[in-house]
């Protein structure tokens, strides 16, 4: 029996990378306009960008009402824990925007 494809599963999930794409407001409180990630699931990857970013407390405000697209789909009010990111996916968060 091979017991390693199990684990090698699990890192690769842990490891795929991808782009994180801040607009609006999300980009002003990031200070940049995108950054990579390397996470298995959108709540990873948020619990990362909050801890990069943990010395603009504005950051970690804005998220609270933004939504977000991973690879073009909304995530809508999904558990961000069982949005699964792919390898070299994209991730936007986008923050209410105002005038429609």
């Amino acid at each position: 029996m091979d017991g390693g494809s199990q684990d090698d599963e699990g890192a690769a999930m842990a490891g795929r990378a991808g782009t994180i794409r801040y607009w609006a407001a999300a980009k002003a409180a990031a200070g940049t306009a995108e950054e990579p990630y390397e996470a298995g699931t959108l709540a990873e990857a948020l619990a990362v960008a909050r801890e990069r970013h943990a010395g603009r407390p504005e950051f970690a405000r804005v998220l609270t009402s933004c939504s977000f697209l991973v690879d073009g789909d909304p995530v809508g009010t999904r558990d961000h824990a069982g949005v699964e990111l792919k390898q070299g996916g994209t991730v936007e968060v986008l923050p209410p925007f105002a005038g429609g």
